[in-house]
C-alpha cells in the first residue's frame, strides 16, 4: 500500500503517460483536411491513416499478452515508452504518406500496450472502494490533451508545419520518462503467479474465463461507440459546419476544459453511485449529442461549440466508469494479460469503428460530407448495446451484495482476488 501522497505522484505520472498517447492519436484527426490536402488522399485513405495506429496497437496487445505479466511493471512501462517516443519522432520526419504510416503503425504498436499497462498499474495499486477515483485523475490526461495539447499542437502545425506537434511529443516524453523512473514502484507481485504458466497459458486462462469475454465485448462497444464519429469531425465541421481553420482548436479547448472539470466529478460519482449504474446514465446521455455532432450546420459558432462539449463531456465522461468496470472484472492474478488483451480489442474496435465510419460518410459534388449521421447512429447503436451487456458482468473486489455471495466471498478473499460483486450491481 502506497502512502497518500506517493500514490497521488504515481497517478500524476501515469495521468502524464497517458497524456502524450492520447494527444500522439487525437492530434491527427484534426490535422485530416491538412492531410487530405497535402498528401491528394481521401476521406477513407485519411481513415485508414488513423486505423492503423489503432490496428497496430491491436496486435500488439495480442503479442504483449504473452510476456507483460512476466516483467515488472515499471521495468516494462519504461522500455515501451522510450520505444514510442521514439516512433513519434519518427512520425515528425516522415516525408510521405507511405513512410508516415509505416511510423504510425509503430506508434501504435508501443502506445497500445502503454495504456493498458498504465490502467494495470492503477488496479494493482489502488483499492476497489477508491477506483473510480483514481481512474478518473489518469482519465484527466484526455480533457488535458484537448483543452491544451491539440490546441497548441494545432498551433504549432499552423506556424511550424505539420512535423511540429510531433517533434513537440516526442520531447514531452521524454522528460516524462525520467519522471517515471523516479516515481513509480518496480510492482512485481505478479510475477510469482506467472512464473508456471507458458507464454501462451496466460493467454488460455484469460480467455477462458466467460467473465472475461463478457469484459471484452463491453470494452469492445465502449470504444466502437465514439470512434465512427470522432475521426472525421474536423473534416465535416470546415466543409459542412462552416467552421473555419482557425476556429477549429476552440472547440477542442472548449470540449477539453469542461471535460477537465466533469472527469473528476464522474469519478467521485462512480464510486458513489456505483460503476455500472453511473455507466449506463452517461452511455445514455451521450447518444444525442453523437448524433447532433452530425447534423449541426448553418448555426452560429457558439451553438456548434455548445453541441461539440457536450459530446466531449459524456464520451469521455462514460470512458472513467467503464474502464472501471473493465479493470475490476479481471481476476488479478492475471489483470496484467487481460488488460494487453483488452487494449488488442479496444484497438480493433477503434479501427473498425474509423473504416466503417469512412465508408458509411462520402463527398457530393460541392466537396460537403454526406451520410456522416448514419456513422453516428452506428455509434449509438453499440452504445445501447453496451448498457445490455454491462450487466452481465462481475466485478472483483466490490462486497458482495448478496448473502449467497459470502462463500465466494470468503474464498475469494483466501485466494487473495477479492470478492466478486453480485452480477451488474455496482
Amino acid at each position: 500500500m502506497l502512502s497518500p501522497s506517493r500514490e497521488r505522484w504515481l497517478l500524476l505520472t501515469l495521468a502524464g503517460i497517458q497524456f502524450t498517447h492520447i494527444l500522439d492519436f487525437m492530434i491527427m484527426m484534426p490535422l485530416g483536411p491538412r492531410f487530405t490536402q497535402l498528401f491528394a488522399i481521401s476521406d477513407a485513405q485519411f481513415g485508414l491513416l488513423v486505423s492503423a495506429y489503432t490496428l497496430s496497437a491491436g496486435v500488439s496487445g495480442l503479442l504483449a499478452g504473452t510476456y507483460v505479466d512476466r516483467f515488472g511493471r515499471k521495468r516494462l512501462l519504461l522500455v515501451l515508452y522510450g520505444l514510442f517516443g521514439l516512433a513519434t519522432l519518427a512520425c515528425g520526419v516522415a516525408p510521405g504518406y507511405a513512410l508516415l504510416m509505416v511510423a504510425r503503425i509503430l506508434a501504435g504498436a508501443f502506445g497500445g500496450v502503454l495504456s493498458a499497462l498504465s490502467q494495470t498499474i492503477v488496479a494493482d495499486v489502488v483499492p476497489f472502494e477508491r477506483r473510480g477515483r483514481a481512474m478518473g485523475i489518469v482519465m484527466t490526461s484526455f480533457s488535458v490533451s484537448t483543452v491544451a495539447g491539440v490546441p497548441l499542437g494545432l498551433l504549432l502545425a499552423q506556424y511550424g508545419g505539420w512535423h511540429l506537434p510531433f517533434f513537440a511529443i516526442a520531447a514531452l516524453v521524454a522528460l516524462l520518462a525520467l519522471q517515471a523512473a523516479r516515481t513509480l514502484p518496480t510492482l512485481t507481485a505478479h510475477l510469482q503467479a506467472a512464473r508456471g504458466r507458458t507464454a501462451l497459458g496466460g493467454i488460455t486462462q484469460v480467455l477462458a474465463d466467460h467473465n472475461h469475454r463478457w469484459a471484452f465485448l463491453f470494452s469492445a462497444l465502449l470504444m466502437f461507440t465514439g470512434f465512427t464519429v470522432i475521426p472525421y469531425i474536423t473534416i465535416y465541421m470546415q466543409t459542412n459546419a462552416g467552421v473555419r481553420a482557425d476556429q477549429v482548436p476552440l472547440l477542442y479547448l472548449c470540449g477539453g476544459l469542461v471535460t477537465l472539470f466533469t472527469a473528476r466529478l464522474f469519478g467521485r460519482l462512480t464510486d458513489r453511485w456505483g460503476k455500472v449504474f453511473t455507466y449506463r446514465r452517461l452511455a445514455l446521455a451521450c447518444t444525442l449529442p453523437l448524433l447532433a455532432i452530425t447534423l449541426v450546420r448553418g448555426v452560429p459558432l457558439w451553438a456548434v461549440i455548445a453541441v461539440s462539449t457536450l459530446m466531449f463531456t459524456f464520451l469521455s465522461g462514460r470512458m472513467i466508469p467503464g474502464m472501471a468496470i473493465v479493470a475490476s472484472a479481471a481476476q488479478a492474478p492475471l489483470r496484467g494479460t487481460f488488460m494487453t488483451l483488452n487494449t488488442s480489442v479496444q484497438s480493433a474496435a477503434m479501427g473498425l469503428a474509423s473504416f466503417v465510419g469512412g465508408l458509411l460518410i462520402s463527398r457530393d459534388a460541392q466537396g460537403l460530407v454526406q451520410h456522416y449521421w448514419m456513422a453516428a447512429l452506428v455509434g449509438i447503436g453499440a452504445s445501447l448495446l453496451s448498457m445490455v451487456v454491462v450487466g452481465k458482468l462481475q466485478l472483483y473486489g466490490a462486497a458482495p451484495s448478496a448473502p449467497s455471495s459470502e462463500p465466494q466471498a470468503a474464498a475469494a478473499a483466501q485466494s487473495g482476488q477479492g470478492a466478486p460483486s453480485a452480477r451488474g450491481s455496482d
